[in-house]
């Protein structure tokens, strides 16, 4: 199983290919139950909200609630990193539960988790390298 972070979705939703693939290749998704929320609060109308629901139910992604764990590490992020990276609550949210879980995050933020310790970061080019 593997953690995506919000920005694969929405290089899919966008049209990405490369994203498409990876959702396609990946046997296990999981997501962060913020990742949920971002792509719900992304939405623009009840239309969007229905295919994004649709979507994960289709591949049968597992949508990680928050522990208290989850949190206690997040807010130890948060004193870390948020003033020397900029660290936002959201994201130290997903990475605490990637670590917490021992699962390996997609993203293609890498400057957003790059400085986490501990964290399985597998970063994701939306364009050719």
């Amino acid at each position: 199983m593997v953690i995506f972070d919000t920005d694969i979705f929405i290089w899919h939703f966008r049209g990405n290919d490369r994203a498409t693939e990876l959702i396609n290749q990946t046997e296990e998704i999981s997501i962060s139950i913020m990742s949920y929320m971002e792509l719900m609060q992304g939405a623009r109308n009840k239309q969007e909200m229905r295919y994004i629901r649709l979507l994960l139910k289709e591949l049968n992604c597992a949508i990680l609630p928050l522990t208290e764990n989850v949190s206690y590490r997040a807010s130890i992020y948060i004193e870390d990193y948020a003033l020397s990276y900029g660290l936002r609550a959201c994201d130290a949210l997903i990475a605490a539960t990637a670590v917490e879980r021992d699962l390996p995050l997609y993203s293609s933020n890498e400057k957003h988790f790059k400085m986490i310790t501990g964290l399985d970061l597998r970063v994701f080019y939306p364009n050719e390298r």
